[in-house]
């Protein structure tokens, strides 16, 4: 992708994970109006607050991890960042499983939620091996894969004001949207990686591709 086109995109990358993650971390404190979708699972005590409390943070830290600047000049902090990441996604998979059990839209939400937590953790845990066994290039496809599945807390949101606009019953959009806040963005991760010249997962979704080379 050219260098004028990756700017923007991380930029904007960057802004919805930041808006999405501080409007997530009021589920913590139960403050402000709550989704009644949502306090309406069965498993929302203590799975909810272990969700949102790592998958917030994740979503907070994906973006800068992306830097190459980042991981040329700091290393260390981006070693330290990269373990808070994954802790994020790992625990945040969790408790998406676990709410995903108690889902009140039914068997397909329980399916598409479920699935994504399942994909979340598996990709997030082999970024997390291929760093450790320095096997790098994959560790940052893997890495793309994670935070692809990240943002579906993003995508998710973008796609609520929609449904709530559409034809359908909000509850059968709901459940469309249980699989569609995260496999398009999958696809995506995949075509990028996919398309990269060279070893395609040093490829970075960052404000300067090339210094990452």
């Amino acid at each position: 992708m050219p260098k004028t086109l990756t700017r923007p995109a991380w930029l904007l990358m960057m802004i919805l994970s930041l808006l999405v993650a501080l409007t997530a971390y009021r589920y913590l404190p139960r403050i402000g109006p709550l989704a009644d979708n949502v306090m309406a699972n069965r498993f929302v005590d203590p799975f909810l607050f272990v969700h949102v409390a790592g998958a917030a943070t994740a979503l907070l830290v994906g973006p800068v991890q992306m830097l190459p600047g980042l991981r040329a000049r700091r290393p260390g902090l981006h070693r330290l960042l990269g373990r808070i990441y994954v802790l994020g996604c790992l625990s945040g998979g969790a408790g998406g499983v676990a709410l995903a059990l108690g889902a009140t839209a039914g068997p397909v939400a329980t399916a598409g939620f479920g699935l994504l937590g399942v994909a979340w953790i598996v990709a997030t845990s082999l970024a997390w091996r291929r760093a450790v066994q320095g096997r790098i290039v994959e560790h940052r496809a893997w890495m793309m894969r994670s935070f692809a599945l990240t943002l579906a807390a993003v995508t998710l949101r973008l796609y609520l004001p929609l449904a709530a606009m559409g034809p359908l019953p909000f509850v059968e959009a709901y459940r469309a949207i249980a699989f569609l806040c995260w496999v398009p963005n999958l696809l995506l991760a995949e075509a990028w990686l996919f398309a990269a010249p060279g070893p395609a997962s040093s490829r970075s979704l960052s404000p300067n591709p090339a210094a990452g080379r």
